[in-house]
């Protein structure tokens, strides 16, 4: 079959990283293609949904800069498209005062200048209005930096702009093999379809090692299937739990890792979860459907947090009223995978997945520097080598679990 199309750039997976990838190349004049195996907007990956996270807050050294950057990045495409995806609060993060985790965020937030305070049980209590409760011998760290992104509408949002740009868009286009050519990189689909490109980048989420290794190549990502929980506030209660009554985003650092956001998608509802799941094929969902035991587990834990954090004002005893599935590809250190894929595809084909349930907010930094590295080529990732050293795929060579860690995995398999 003749080739359909050539590009400077093709951008396979149309998750929120690989359609703000597309945004940002189209927006730099490279002749850009997107292409996506489902519908676009679908529920099988991990870019759907009413809400995500951000939070500035990380254990982690490296990650705090790329989410301060971003909350600036997410402010361009919403003036370009003239409504809002990012609904700022404050951040909480809690755990016991000798957490690791918590200990090294509170280090982080000296370390990178992050406005913060530290209160202990009462004066948390005292600064969210009686809204949350903290065990005595917990610390709470309140940041500037929180809030809700829409998952959806952003991914809608960088695809618009990337039309818009120029970008064409190409879904239920299945890719089944990546080649080089002597001409740039061959991509082909399950029907027969051939694009060219000069450059490509692979952002397939958890279709990322099953895609790459039908070229050969094993990268360490593991699909996790997690359900998400929304609980009823009760009566009464409904507006201080949201952002406009000064409620949080926020995330405790206890065992498991419980985080969760202000009541704003759904009337009354307020999302609360664990930061974990089950291993899974990505192909072979059960959908929360086949783990009732490990799912009464979860919910277990969460109303027992509930009712410790938030007392009567939620509607712990009668669980939760909604739930939603979805996926996170995890890496060995929870850490992403941010490179060149090498070997015979050399720089010409970049690779970014892993994002281990931590990625979505920090989408708009990784669409920068992805393009930086298809564009850019070697020179690029020297000038990006402080961004992405603990992203490389070299890390795992003769290390197994990748970059090494003073503090506890974040993400609780079952």
């Amino acid at each position: 079959m003749a080739i359909s199309g050539k590009f400077d750039l093709i951008i396979i997976g149309a998750g929120v990283m690989g359609s703000s990838t597309a945004y940002q190349a189209a927006k730099r004049g490279q002749k850009t293609l997107l292409l996506e195996q489902f519908d676009f907007l679908h529920y099988r990956g991990s870019s759907h949904g009413e809400s995500r996270t951000i939070r500035s807050t990380y254990p982690e050294s490296y990650y705090p800069p790329m989410v301060i950057e971003s909350e600036k990045l997410w402010k361009e495409p919403e003036s370009e498209i003239g409504y809002n995806v990012f609904f700022k609060s404050e951040q909480l993060d809690l755990g016991p005062a000798d957490s690791s985790s918590l200990l090294a965020v509170i280090a982080n937030c000296k370390k990178h200048s992050i406005n913060h305070r530290i209160l202990n049980r009462h004066q948390a209590n005292d600064h969210f209005s009686g809204a949350v409760n903290i065990p005595e011998d917990w610390t709470a760290v309140v940041t500037e930096l929180g809030g809700i992104l829409k998952p959806t509408k952003a991914v809608a949002m960088f695809q618009t702009l990337a039309i818009k740009h120029g970008c064409v868009l190409k879904d239920k286009t299945e890719i089944k093999l990546v080649d080089v050519d002597t001409e740039g990189v061959l991509v082909c689909s399950g029907s027969g379809e051939k694009f060219l490109g000069k450059k490509c980048v692979i952002t397939a989420g958890a279709w990322v090692s099953k895609l790459v290794g039908n070229g050969g190549i094993t990268i360490p990502i593991q699909p996790i299937e997690t359900t998400v929980f929304y609980w009823k506030i009760k009566q009464g209660n409904e507006a201080d739990f949201t952002i406009g009554a000064g409620f949080p985003s926020f995330a405790s650092y206890g065992e498991p890792y419980i985080y969760g956001t202000p009541a704003l998608e759904f009337p009354d509802l307020i999302k609360i979860a664990v930061h974990g799941g089950r291993e899974c094929d990505p192909d072979k969902r059960t959908w929360g459907g086949s783990d009732a035991e490990g799912t009464a587990t979860v919910v277990g834990y969460l109303k027992e947090w509930i009712k410790v954090t938030f007392g009567d004002r939620i509607c712990w005893e009668d669980g939760p009223v909604m739930s939603q599935s979805c996926l996170y590809s995890m890496t060995p250190d929870e850490d992403y995978i941010i490179d060149f894929l090498g070997g015979k595809f050399g720089e010409d084909v970049v690779v970014a997945g892993g994002f281990s349930g931590h990625g979505f907010k920090m989408a708009p930094v990784v669409g920068r520097i992805l393009v930086d590295l298809a564009v850019g080529g070697t020179a690029a990732a020297a000038e990006l080598e402080e961004e992405i050293k603990h992203f490389r795929l070299g890390r795992f060579e003769g290390n197994p679990r990748g970059n090494v860690k003073d503090f506890e995995d974040q993400v609780r398999l079952r």
